[in-house]
């Protein structure tokens, strides 16, 4: 009875707050206590007992009552933080205030005017506890206050850690405390496991969802270019004010990265008991994306690890970490340094590589296993967050990244993220989840060891919708690319510049293809070399350049190992003739155009013979209409995406520079292995900020060819004549006699015989001189960094619906569709 009587109490406080037309004291505390004091309401009852309506009445019509009530919960929190709340009365307040505060934060960021309120300092109330400290520190603005006291309550003992206390009578001191000592879990720098406490870990779920309420101030301003623009929340938090960064930093990651949802391995575990430590562990994962979201010294990265392996963090003998915050590179300019990404830069112990890789492995893989008995295992749903978190790792700790190449550990990586790709490729609302892992694989590609790693043989066989193969990592990631090139949706496109990359990246090192993916990149080629998707657009023509630099490089370097793909190219001899013959006068382009329009298909299907799925797989499927989206900016084209790096004989790369167009082309004919994949028009040559609206109206726009493009003689023949086809045909003419001949002789109808013949047959000194290998590295620029805020906002709101927090505000950075 108790409880729906405080939850009436609460609704009358609410009530009474939106009909007061005069302003409520701040020192009226019998009216202000019914928020918090006596009530024992849930999230979930905060946000259903306080409308949004109500909330934008008080907004607009007593602006002064919202204020004080904001005001006066960050005083509570602060209190709190200063007693280390020592009653269960007093730790129900700081709960009471955290609710009232994520539910009522949103509406004070979709305001303009009232944006800055939280970064004012409150007239005449300074902190409390203020009069025996400076004045500067009594005048805080109430966003630092507030931050600062959640920073401190994460490390309360017996609210949220484990108390150290030696006996009963002992106190200790939320001043004295010293918070490395009560890092969360076991890992990175911290060698003790506290036990599982659910309490402390509801309590730490909702400050991180307070914590995250404040930081989404971003989501309610709209997407711009400008990189250089921090989020004040962010900066503060991570700046060293906040004298828990390293510990929190430490504590957020470790707890994500020690987290086994499968638990005791006993089927149907999670049905019995409620896993307090995943609702902890996702709205852990979302803090650290968030916070590692901007690199607060602009342009500086952190020095490299080894110059401070030697320094220690934390005076405690069993933390390992690598340099203190009064160690830290100056401040720049642009704003204070970024203490979480300061720290996951200099993590650089093998065994703390280890325990991360581990960790995120394990969770990437947990939805893909497979049991006898249906759903008896728990699958986790942030596997999108892991990935961004995978993503920062490699890009702001070059060292993790090697340490993740330097063995097959990365294929763990690899694998969950071919079958997210997979399983996405039918589902527009999942397009953000198959760009991020496109991504990585590409920014792994750009590395040598990814390429050489793929020859592992792939024997774990995870259920996928994809045909039935044997052979290596490097067949799967083939056969899951020309799958989602041949069966995904339309707005995957876009992605084909960058699936067909990566493949040319890994294609030097692949010692041995199955006739699966071999087939499957003839079938490709063939597609993309029909004459009307060549001249449909300005940019199809990039796709046949990457294929053919792809087949060169493997003829170059692995022609020994790959008998299948030689195979195959002399089977679909007639599209490398049909290329070298390509028509190019105004009647031919013509009558390709017109069978455009008779197949509206971007790609022929039926001409790749389909095999049968792997056992136990279920096909992609569409979204479930009703399903919510967040909107993307566009992509940056290939080239803004990458830089073209040459690797040198001793296996350094050099960088290439950007090629110079008054170049001529037989000059860049002559380097037969380089692509002509420098756009000349459309969407690679901009940094393009579009919302999706905006690139449906373009694509229409330029469907009607209102665009004013149209191919014409002299844009076929200016990239016709750089096909790099020298080395295939050389091929071609070497072989195609040979095995003509064994068939006729021997009456030859077995491929297993002309297999074998080719795999002992040689082209030394008959091909051109091998082109220097080309690899084109992920780099990051401006379109990227806004692309990943959008798509990390996005993730992070459709993620948090129970409750549900921004649901129905104003957001600007992107828009909320239902499919």
């Amino acid at each position: 009875m108790g409880s729906s009587d405080s939850k009436l109490n609460f609704r009358k406080a609410v009530i009474q707050l939106t009909t007061k037309t005069q302003p409520v004291e701040a020192t009226d505390d019998a009216f202000w206590d019914q928020f918090w004091a006596d009530t024992t309401t849930t999230v979930q009852d905060v946000f259903a007992l306080v409308p949004a309506a109500e909330i934008r009445a008080v907004r607009e019509e007593s602006p002064s009552n919202l204020a004080t009530l904001c005001y006066k919960a960050v005083e509570k929190l602060v209190q709190g933080a200063e007693s280390g709340c020592p009653s269960e009365k007093e730790k129900l307040v700081i709960l009471n205030c955290t609710r009232i505060l994520t539910r009522i934060l949103p509406y004070i960021f979709e305001d303009q005017d009232w944006r800055g309120f939280f970064w004012s300092t409150v007239p005449g109330a300074g902190r409390a506890g203020a009069d025996e400290m400076d004045d500067d520190e009594g005048a805080r603005p109430l966003a630092e206050s507030l931050l600062l006291a959640i920073a401190d309550l994460l490390f309360c003992p017996d609210f949220t850690v484990h108390s150290h206390k030696r006996g009963p009578d002992s106190v200790e001191s939320m001043h004295a405390i010293d918070s490395c000592e009560y890092i969360w879990e076991a890992g990175v720098g911290f060698a003790q496991s506290p036990p599982l406490n659910y309490i402390h870990d509801l309590n730490r779920t909702e400050l991180l969802r307070l914590l995250l309420t404040c930081f989404s101030e971003a989501m309610y301003l709209p997407s711009s270019p400008d990189n250089s623009v921090l989020n004040p929340w962010v900066t503060f938090f991570c700046s060293t004010e906040n004298r828990h960064a390293l510990p929190l930093f430490t504590s957020l990651l470790n707890v994500v990265c020690a987290y086994d949802p499968v638990g005791y391995g006993i089927p149907y575990n999670h049905l019995l008991f409620s896993d307090y430590r995943e609702q902890l562990v996702e709205q852990a994962v979302q803090i650290l994306i968030v916070t590692l979201e901007h690199d607060g010294g602009g342009p500086h990265r952190p020095p490299s690890p080894s110059s401070i392996e030697e320094q220690e963090v934390c005076r405690t003998p069993h933390h390992k970490f690598s340099a203190p915050p009064n160690t830290l590179v100056p401040v720049q300019a642009t704003g204070p340094e970024n203490l979480f990404v300061n720290y996951l830069s200099r993590i650089h112990r093998e065994e703390d590589f280890d325990f991360v890789l581990k960790g995120l492995a394990r969770l990437l893989t947990n939805p893909l296993t497979q049991t006898y008995l249906p759903n008896s295992t728990k699958k986790i749903q942030f596997h999108q967050e892991l990935l961004v978190l995978f993503w920062k790792l490699c890009d702001f700790n070059k060292k993790f990244l090697f340490f993740v190449l330097k063995s097959s550990d990365v294929l763990d990586i690899l694998v969950p993220i071919l079958y997210y790709l997979n399983d996405a490729r039918a589902d527009q609302s999942r397009v953000g989840l198959m760009h991020i892992g496109v991504f990585i694989l590409l920014l792994l590609s750009g590395e040598r060891n990814f390429g050489v790693r793929l020859n592992k043989p792939y024997s774990v066989h995870v259920p996928m919708d994809i045909p039935v193969f044997t052979g290596t990592h490097a067949d799967l990631l083939i056969v899951v690319f020309h799958k989602i090139i041949t069966t995904g949706h339309q707005r995957l496109q876009p992605l084909f510049d960058c699936l067909l990359t990566i493949i040319v990246n890994v294609s030097p090192y692949l010692k041995s293809l199955s006739m699966v993916a071999a087939n499957k990149l003839l079938h490709l080629l063939e597609a993309f070399s029909t004459t009307w998707f060549l001249f449909s657009t300005a940019q199809n023509h990039h796709l046949v350049f990457f294929l053919l630099e792809a087949f060169n490089n493997i003829i170059q370097y692995q022609f020994d190992g790959n008998c299948n793909l030689v195979y195959a190219i002399i089977r679909k001899r007639n599209v490398f003739h049909q290329l070298a013959n390509l028509p190019s006068d105004p009647v031919s382009i013509q009558k390709a155009l017109q069978r455009k329009k008779k197949t509206p298909d971007v790609i022929s299907r039926t001409s790749s013979q389909e095999t049968v799925s792997m056992e136990g797989s279920h096909p992609a499927v569409p979204a479930e209409p009703g399903t919510l989206k967040a909107t993307l900016v566009a992509m940056p084209g290939i080239d803004k995406l990458t830089e073209k790096s040459q690797v040198s004989e001793d296996g350094t790369m050099v960088s290439v520079p950007k090629k110079d167009p008054s170049l001529c082309a037989d000059q860049s004919a002559a380097a037969a292995g380089t692509s002509d994949t420098e756009s000349n028009s459309g969407r690679d040559n901009e940094d393009v900020f579009y919302t999706e609206a905006e690139m449906e109206r373009r694509r229409l726009s330029s469907a009607s060819s209102a665009s004013g493009w149209a191919p014409s003689q002299d844009w076929v023949l200016s990239w016709k004549c750089k096909l790099p086809l020298q080395t295939i045909m050389r091929l071609l003419q070497v072989l195609v006699p040979q095995v003509e001949k064994i068939c006729i002789d021997k009456g030859l109808t077995d491929e297993s015989e002309i297999l074998k013949f080719l795999q002992h047959g040689t082209l030394v000194g008959l091909l051109p001189v091998p082109h220097p290998i080309l690899i084109r590295k992920y780099q990051a620029n401006a379109g990227t960094a806004m692309w990943f805020r959008t798509y990390m906002w996005g993730v992070v709101y459709l993620r948090n619906v129970d409750p549900p927090i921004w649901y129905d505000t104003d957001v600007r950075l992107f828009e909320i569709q239902r499919m």
